[in-house]
């Protein structure tokens, strides 16, 4: 079953760390009683090999093999650099 990885586009909000960067993927979700669009936000570790993402760039990432105790993806590639 190789190949049936997860992808997510997300956003870097931290790159403060050696080799890892910290990517928020957000989601909107109707609010079950009140009817009201909320704005959900999942933050993941993700492993940057050359260090090359910067905050703000769009990223696309993929799961992979736990590579510490909370990296479990890796930055497939840059979708969008930051202004």
């Amino acid at each position: 079953m190789r190949g049936l990885s997860k992808k997510r586009t997300g956003v870097v909000v931290s790159n403060k760390m050696d080799k890892t960067v910290v990517v928020a993927t957000f989601r909107i979700t109707k609010h079950a009683l009140y009817k009201k669009y909320i704005k959900k936000r999942v933050r993941y570790k993700v492993h940057d090999q050359g260090n090359t993402c910067q905050i703000g760039d769009t990223v696309l990432i993929k799961e992979c093999r736990p590579l510490s105790k909370d990296k479990r993806w890796k930055v497939v590639e840059i979708v969008k650099r930051a202004v």
